[in-house]
């Protein structure tokens, strides 16, 4: 399956209820094995992004619609960035001409 990472930045509104975010957070884990996937990690972060999510799902879309899902509930943005593993990486080069 895909790896996906994502990026997430807590909205004011999820800093307001930070509480409440590993609640959330196993309701996107739910989300994303709702659509086939799976939330492989996820860590807080220091820096630009408040946290980082590693996941799998079957195909873009699908993870596509497992994320518009948790941003509608409106307490993080988020940014997703396709992963290819090491060896995906080499087969990709290896087709370079």
């Amino acid at each position: 399956m895909p790896t996906y990472i994502t990026l997430i930045s807590y909205t004011p509104e999820g800093m307001r209820n930070m509480k409440d975010s590993p609640a959330r957070l196993e309701k996107a884990r739910k989300a994303i094995r709702a659509v086939g996937g799976e939330m492989k990690s996820f860590y807080l972060t220091l820096g630009q992004y408040d946290a980082v999510a590693i996941s799998e799902a079957p195909d873009d879309a699908t993870y596509a619609r497992a994320m518009l899902e948790i941003a509608a509930a409106g307490a993080v943005r988020s940014q997703t960035l396709r992963a290819f593993s090491e060896s995906e990486y080499k087969s990709i080069v290896g087709e370079l001409k």
